[in-house]
């Protein structure tokens, strides 16, 4: 069975910092690009963070570039999503996606593989 687990989310107030983790089931992932992408009820899925197979090829989304770092560790079947200076609008449930291809992208669509999400809530 293919699996990927978000875990990390949590309440926190403006300004403090969380460090989300994805672990895969199996080491399916170590040629896949993958990504980190959040989600409210009153918006679509938002591309948040990605990184290539190799990890040497990072992309940010503007509203969180300078304050978040994607991060993978292949051996562990591992993608980080560190996250600092958190703000209320980075509310949402972070899910994070492989794809078949070895390079990363923007669009949802290209991503064959996705956790179950874990809910991010920054209060004021």
């Amino acid at each position: 069975q293919v699996r990927l687990v978000e875990s990390g989310g949590g309440l926190v107030q403006t300004g403090d910092s969380l460090r989300l983790s994805c672990t895969a089931s199996r080491r399916l992932f170590t040629n896949n690009g993958m990504a980190w992408f959040r989600q409210t009820p009153e918006k679509e899925r938002e591309f948040v963070a990605g990184i290539s197979w190799k990890g040497g090829n990072l992309h940010y989304g503007d509203s969180v570039k300078g304050r978040f770092t994607i991060s993978r560790d292949n051996a562990g079947n591992s993608l980080y999503l560190q996250m600092n200076a958190l703000k209320p609008e980075d509310t949402a449930v972070y899910y994070c996606a492989a794809s078949r291809s070895p390079y990363s992208s923007t669009d949802r669509t290209t991503y064959n593989y996705w956790g179950q999400g874990t809910q991010v809530t920054v209060s004021s």
